[in-house]
């Protein structure tokens, strides 16, 4: 069964002295101010598209290497995964950096390597974010 997830964003004003709220629809789970400062500087109380990605990547990279774990034998105590989603204006989205910290009893390291690998090119949003370059910095604790 196919799931869609909404979320909407309510914009006041141009894009440099406008602001917005962008609501997890879907959910009902949250809502967050957004401004381009907030984008193109970063601010502190503000979200913008690229960190809102980075949860995103983060919580679907978390499941889909302890899927593929499990999958093998290793089950994961825990998986810490941190998604940093560079964004430069007038380039765009360039690049997904995933920062993983994992407690995996058991697993060999060259065993850990390939499957977080692999977990990094089949997560689903991993495949969204196909034209971007996307690393993987993965380690067990």
């Amino acid at each position: 069964m196919a799931v869609t997830s909404e979320a909407t964003t309510l914009w006041f004003g141009d894009l440099m002295s406008g602001s917005g709220t962008t609501s997890l629809d879907s959910s009902d789970a949250a809502e967050f101010p957004v401004t381009w400062n907030a984008r193109a500087e970063g601010e502190a109380g503000r979200t913008n598209p690229e960190e809102l990605l980075g949860a995103a990547h983060s919580a679907c990279y978390s499941m889909a290497f302890a899927h593929a774990l499990a999958g093998e034998g290793h089950a994961p105590e825990s998986l810490q995964v941190t998604a940093a989603v560079t964004f430069a204006p007038g380039e765009g989205i360039t690049g997904s950096h995933l920062l993983v910290s994992a407690k995996v009893p058991g697993i060999s390291e060259a065993d850990f390597e390939r499957i977080a690998e692999d977990a990094k090119a089949n997560c689903p949003v991993s495949k969204a974010l196909a034209g971007v370059p996307i690393t993987l910095e993965a380690s067990l604790a």
